[in-house]
């Protein structure tokens, strides 16, 4: 208790010091979005945390802003990042859904790898990656391709995926089957546009042959624990025992056996985290990364 006590001052004696900066890097003919959080004392060199919101959300959400301000506040540098979803210097805001769906997954990844090509030319020390989500299967896999380059990774409700439930659950939520338009879709122009369709939580917003293959194909690595039996990096995996987006996680978790994976299961604990469970959260996230 004492040592927790010491700490917890320690970080708000820094946190009056830290720095905020907000950061445009371009991408592909878009400017990319992110902001900066260097802790008090530390340089990009004493190294950094990206952070990636879950889907069609951004960069300012609650969880992924309080979990910026308490890294922070611990002396951990943080950079969280506004994926773009196609769009031109997006805001920090939720994906405006009368917008026809032009992104996809693969890009989500590719827009991942700039900012660590941007940290690479601010001489960043080690780098530690955070997602939340959706976001935290991208940083799975995300970590999975670049085990060279990743010191660890922490994995907050990351999402989980089986391809048959997928495609149910398109049928159930939009009462139409997705097949037909899968098989459309495989047959188009990659960046031609099928108006009208739903995809994710946006209805009748129209999107892109590839926004639809992306986000209805047959991925396996969509399921975060899949990835992780091909992950050697050290990660811990946040779950929380009353989530019922990724309901299946703990059970899927239990066939990894892995020392260098780790699962906590944080309790009465949502998909969101809000306010105290997203303290213990961090107080995990934090340890996990000071032992590294």
């Amino acid at each position: 208790m004492l040592r927790l006590s010491t700490t917890l001052l320690a970080a708000s004696l820094m946190a009056a010091t830290a720095q905020a900066e907000q950061v445009q890097i371009p991408f592909e003919g878009l400017t990319l979005n992110g902001n900066l959080e260097l802790a008090a004392d530390k340089s990009l060199a004493d190294g950094v945390l990206m952070l990636t919101h879950g889907t069609l959300a951004h960069n300012e959400m609650e969880i992924i802003s309080y979990v910026q301000e308490q890294m922070v506040d611990y002396g951990i540098s943080t950079l969280a990042i506004n994926l773009s979803y196609g769009l031109d210097n997006r805001e920090s805001a939720m994906y405006d859904c009368t917008l026809p769906a032009q992104h996809t997954m693969q890009q989500a990844l590719a827009e991942m790898d700039a900012w660590q090509t941007w940290l690479d030319g601010q001489g960043a020390g080690d780098r530690w990656v955070m997602g939340h989500s959706r976001g935290g299967n991208q940083t799975a896999q995300f970590a999975a391709a670049n085990q060279d380059k990743i010191k660890g990774q922490v994995l907050l409700a990351p999402a989980t995926w089986d391809y048959t439930k997928t495609i149910e659950g398109y049928g159930k939520r939009y009462e139409t089957p997705i097949e037909p338009i899968l098989e459309k879709a495989k047959g188009m122009d990659p960046k031609a546009m099928i108006d009208g369709i739903s995809i994710i939580y946006c209805e009748n917003s129209g999107a892109s042959a590839e926004a639809v293959l992306s986000y209805y194909g047959n991925y396996p690595e969509y399921d975060t624990p899949t990835v992780l039996k091909e992950t050697n990096i050290p990660t811990l995996v946040i779950a929380g025992s009353l989530d019922t987006v990724v309901a299946d996680l703990p059970e899927k978790m239990e066939s990894i056996d892995k020392e260098n994976i780790e699962l906590v299961v944080v309790e009465d604990a949502d998909h969101f985290f809000l306010d105290l469970f997203a303290d213990e959260a961090v107080e995990y996230a934090v340890d996990f990364i000071e032992n590294l």
